[in-house]
């Protein structure tokens, strides 16, 4: 048995199948990997083992560089070619698509050479990518129960892949992490590529947050800022994939809105302020993630608007004011990981 595995862009759509490898292997004698040629997924997923990687042509839609749309078709057609050239080559028994808009070349070339497709959509409205490619995938699960009944015939709700062994002693943890502060661990992230926004309004008043927690704050790469590295209590850190220790360090954390990253936190069951990237930037999803998971009581969250002329910090008091009630309410959705179900509807769809 054989899978090919697709997604990226971002962490949002590669995490999900590192946390079902283990799974996979299990199953799969063999993994091959499409990504695109230059991506972040290529890194990521060649630091694994036995994995076979394959990059193509890939090209995204970016809603405020019009000129630059318009070499989509193209790139997608080549993308296409060179995707089918591969599936006839390594005859995969199934493909799993995390979405993003690397994995829609893979998709149409295999239903074409009618390979069974498992798609996976994290957020409450589906991504482009994975609306492009709902008519060609045999299942798409969802981390959403909503999102499965709006996917007439095909949706079936599963919850999100979660990694394993996330969470450890807490005490462990900050022992890891050489934390020796009393203080509350504060976990600010903005993605794995970071957020400039985020950034820049934890730095601005970091003086004042270190007062009161000791703060981890992933960046992302590139984006240290060297004139605060000797501020006490404020470590900065660019990109991870050792999140287990620093999630299970964390007391509270702030972060974007990303489906995969609120799902783990609420497995976790850690306190959450959300800040959303807006509509402007993105086509809506975290603010809708973030609307939907706040209206379960399960955090609590802040638009970007809502932040530029106020202090982040008193939106971080409010929520590690309000963390005992979150924490209750995260106990009694008891919302738990969807490997097993992810798992098992692919293993009911490959092709023998």
């Amino acid at each position: 048995m054989k899978i090919v595995l697709t997604g990226g862009g971002t962490a949002g759509h590669i995490m999900p199948h590192l946390a079902m490898m283990d799974d996979f292997k299990k199953h799969f004698k063999e993994i091959v990997y499409i990504g695109s040629e230059n991506g972040m997924e290529k890194d990521i997923i060649k630091k694994q083992n036995d994995i076979k990687y394959y990059g193509i042509t890939t090209t995204k839609f970016v809603r405020k560089k019009i000129l630059r749309n318009l070499l989509i078709p193209f790139k997608l057609l080549k993308g296409i070619h060179q995707s089918k050239k591969i599936l006839k080559q390594e005859k995969p028994n199934v493909i799993f698509s995390k979405g993003g808009y690397v994995s829609l070349p893979v998709v149409i070339s295999a239903k074409k050479l009618k390979i069974p497709v498992i798609a996976h959509e994290s957020d409450l409205k589906m991504g482009l990518a994975n609306r492009l490619a709902k008519n060609k995938a045999k299942v798409i699960c969802t981390t959403f129960e909503r999102t499965a009944k709006e996917i007439k015939g095909k949706g079936v709700w599963t919850g999100s892949p979660m990694r394993k062994n996330l969470q450890i002693d807490k005490n462990t943890a900050k022992q890891k992490l050489d934390i020796n502060s009393q203080k509350p661990v504060l976990l600010i992230t903005g993605g794995s590529l970071g957020s400039q926004f985020i950034n820049k309004k934890i730095r601005e008043d970091i003086q004042n947050i270190t007062k009161k927690y000791y703060v981890i704050h992933l960046c992302g790469k590139g984006n240290i800022d060297e004139n605060l590295k000797n501020i006490k209590n404020y470590r900065q850190i660019d990109f991870t994939l050792n999140m287990g220790t620093i999630l299970s360090a964390a007391d509270l954390v702030v972060s974007r809105a990303g489906s995969n990253t609120i799902f783990e936190l609420a497995v976790l069951k850690k306190p959450m302020l959300l800040i959303p990237l807006p509509k402007g930037n993105s086509r809506g999803d975290q603010v809708d993630n973030a609307k939907y998971f706040n209206s379960q009581g399960y955090v609590n969250f802040v638009e970007e608007s809502q932040l530029i002329d106020n202090s982040i910090l008193q939106y971080i008091d409010k929520t590690f004011d309000n963390k005992e009630t979150l924490i209750q309410s995260l106990n009694k959705a008891n919302i738990q990981p969807g490997n097993k179900k992810i798992l098992e509807i692919i293993l009911n769809n490959s092709r023998m």
